[in-house]
């Protein structure tokens, strides 16, 4: 079969011959993969949550078809052999099972992506009904799916921020009540609390930390709750304590290694009938098994777009 193979930690994926995987578990026929950046923070071979030894075929996430013709979501595959590839194995019995009509590069979206934005919000931020939500990086994948979790998830307002123009025009198609610029304002944290309407926010979503979470807590309400998922705009910011201690806020972290797999599955599927039922979209490239190399070198340029390799 052919596949993107890794042959070297650091390296990009070359597309060439694999040995078929062996019956020891479900070989699925992989319909979709999901391209993320931590497939390359894995394939550096320097991430502590999960590290693979070369030669091994890339892709962490897919959505493939079973011998029954049941088609399921996987985040997980044995090694060698990972979701790049025209047919992978995963461990027996597991798998999120998809609802019938839901589109595979849509289905596998909801993974990786959507599982940080939603359970961020669901789990980590407890959204109530009739809260206003802050959806940072509102342009990527994440914040695509981050405005619309927030809005099914009960919020009465949701504010997108974003750089790309073109990023915040579809956040606002996605159902966001306002957009903010993260670039075009001179006081952030003032174009970020009028969009709230004037009271400021309950709930941050933030993938990109630095001095957007700065400007972002300078707008939250009292006992608000941020929830950083990533640091696309800087590893580090300087906040004092007293801008933590007189909201009062809570700071919170959350990565879906920690999640728990339960609750990762029972969150898949909420969104999965969300999305069968047209209420979830995200924009979507697909590509093929041979544009793997190129895609993957993009891949850190934030394309605003799922890229996901259809072999």
């Amino acid at each position: 079969m052919r596949a993107a193979i890794l042959h070297e930690h650091g390296a990009v994926p070359e597309v060439g011959e694999l040995r078929d995987p062996e019956p020891d578990g479900d070989v699925v026929e992989v319909l979709a993969a999901g391209m993320n950046p931590v497939d390359i923070r894995i394939a550096s071979g320097t991430f502590p949550l999960e590290r693979h030894e070369p030669p091994y075929v890339a892709g962490k996430e897919g959505v493939g078809r079973r011998r029954d013709g049941s088609l399921v979501y996987f985040e997980y595959s044995r090694d060698p052999f990972g979701a790049f590839a025209e047919r992978t194995v995963i461990v027996a019995g597991t798998g999120c099972r998809l609802p019938d009509g839901l589109d595979p590069a849509l289905a596998v979206c909801l993974g990786v992506s959507g599982l940080a934005a939603w359970l961020s919000l669901e789990w980590r931020a407890g959204l109530r009904p009739g809260e206003t939500v802050l959806v940072l990086g509102a342009s990527g994948v994440v914040g695509q799916i981050g405005v619309q979790a927030a809005k099914l998830l009960g919020a009465e307002r949701v504010v997108a921020a974003a750089r790309s123009p073109e990023g915040l025009e579809r956040a606002r198609r996605l159902g966001a009540d306002a957009v903010v610029a993260l670039d075009g304002a001179d006081d952030l944290a003032g174009a970020l609390r009028e969009a709230a309407g004037g009271d400021g926010y309950d709930v941050v979503l933030d993938p990109l930390w630095g001095e957007p979470a700065r400007a972002a807590l300078a707008a939250a309400k009292p006992f608000a709750r941020i929830v950083n998922i990533g640091q696309s705009a800087g590893a580090e910011v300087s906040l004092t304590s007293a801008a933590i201690r007189s909201k009062p806020v809570d700071l919170l972290g959350y990565t879906n290694y920690t999640a728990g797999e339960e609750r990762k599955a029972a969150a898949y599927a909420r969104m999965a009938d969300h999305a069968a039922a047209g209420e979830i979209a995200v924009e979507i490239e697909r590509i093929g098994l041979d544009d793997v190399p190129d895609a993957w070198q993009r891949l850190g340029g934030s394309p605003g777009r799922k890229l996901v390799v259809v072999p």
